[in-house]
């Protein structure tokens, strides 16, 4: 009788270490005060939620299947922390909703959730580390800031070999009889080991205005894409983003250069108000470069500057300079105090065929060529 009773004991500790499983809640309040010295004329003063990183909470949990296999998942709201509504244009989880697998060589997850670009490039541009949102490309047209999450799709991203990992994905449109509408593909590779990060990826996005920016046909732009930037070219029936970028650490100092190629292709195709009759049919191209520096001063404050230059051809011809500096200071490990300021001067014609304004993220657009933000906020991780 001991026996039995001993070894049914040894079977309950084995079943209970295969199905070791855990469920964490996790998230992040972030609220500033912003200035912008022109926001349609005027200067304003306001608060924000989510400058230097979008407010949000969620859920997330593994369980071990055995064999060096996980089931795992993430939930992630998105909401504004000074009026309390949903982000995401109204989704409960619209920042993540995703299920899927965790084996030895890689994830595989299905549901909402970031492209692959977010996993290799995303962190080496100056708005994800300390810049925030007004530290985003002009417009964000290459997402590296990671406004727009794919939904419908199915991710792998492989294990670290040696400091390499790749991912892909791929979003069905789910349109009958139209295989290829709001369909979404992007493949990704990257290098993080010691010193040196560097990071490519490539996006293809099948009538962008639907698939990434949940605008409607015969609508007008919605966020993100309601900025004089690129809102004219939301009819396009593609987009495709390039992207490439590394950083260096030395010491407390990081130095990173970025690259991105945005096409918005056959414009006058896609489920938006068609653009202006000069740029139907027109393919609309920015080239993005930006060059960062941070310093970490003392173990609690980071110091950091960039520089971004976008310049749009084909249809429109416009060009932005955007200069970036900011400070970060912990007070402990999950609250910061942060101060970060924007510039932006813009020149040419814009996508609505007017004379280019600033216009920095997600900022009301300027009357004029430029535009100055500074957000003095708090931050709170739990």
């Amino acid at each position: 009788m001991r026996r039995s009773i001993a070894l049914f004991g040894m079977l309950g500790v084995a079943m209970s270490a295969h199905a070791q499983s855990s469920v964490t809640l996790y998230g992040l309040i972030d609220t500033s005060l912003v200035y912008t010295n022109n926001q349609k004329g005027a200067a304003n003063y306001q608060m924000s939620s989510g400058v230097e990183s979008g407010s949000r909470w969620g859920l997330k949990g593994a369980e071990d299947l055995g064999g060096g296999y996980s089931a795992i998942f993430v939930l992630e709201n998105g909401f504004s922390s000074t009026v309390g509504t949903l982000g995401q244009n109204g989704r409960e989880f619209g920042r993540a909703a995703w299920v899927g697998i965790a084996s030895p060589f890689g994830n595989v997850t299905i549901g909402r959730q970031n492209e692959p670009s977010a996993d290799f490039v995303g962190p080496l541009v100056a708005s994800n580390q300390w810049a925030g949102g007004i530290g985003a490309h002009p417009g964000d047209t290459d997402n590296l800031y990671i406004n727009s999450r794919i939904s419908n799709s199915v991710k792998f991203i492989s294990r670290d070999y040696g400091g390499f990992r790749a991912g892909a994905l791929f979003s069905l449109g789910g349109t009958a009889g139209n295989f290829s509408n709001n369909r979404i593909w992007s493949i990704a590779a990257g290098y993080n080991r010691g010193p040196l990060a560097l990071g490519a990826a490539y996006i293809n996005t099948s009538t962008p205005n639907t698939a990434l920016w949940d605008g409607t046909a015969g609508a007008a732009a919605i966020s993100p894409n309601n900025t004089p930037i690129f809102s004219g070219y939301t009819s396009a029936r593609s987009q495709e983003v390039a992207s490439v970028g590394g950083s260096y650490t030395f010491g407390a100092a990081r130095f990173g250069l970025v690259y991105s190629n945005s096409r918005f292709e056959d414009l006058g195709s896609g489920a938006a108000a068609a653009p202006i009759a000069r740029f139907r049919g027109d393919t609309a191209v920015f080239d993005n470069a930006e060059a960062n520096f941070s310093y970490q001063i003392t173990p609690s404050l980071l110091a950091g500057v960039a520089y971004n230059y976008t310049r749009s051809h084909g249809a429109g011809d416009a060009r932005y300079s955007q200069a970036n500096l900011g400070a970060d200071y912990f007070l402990s490990k999950r609250t910061d105090i942060y101060l970060t300021t924007a510039y932006q001067h813009a020149a040419g014609t814009d996508s609505t065929g007017k004379a280019a304004v600033a216009a920095l993220w997600p900022i009301t657009a300027s009357s004029n060529s430029h535009q100055i933000v500074a957000a003095l906020g708090l931050r709170h991780k739990f």
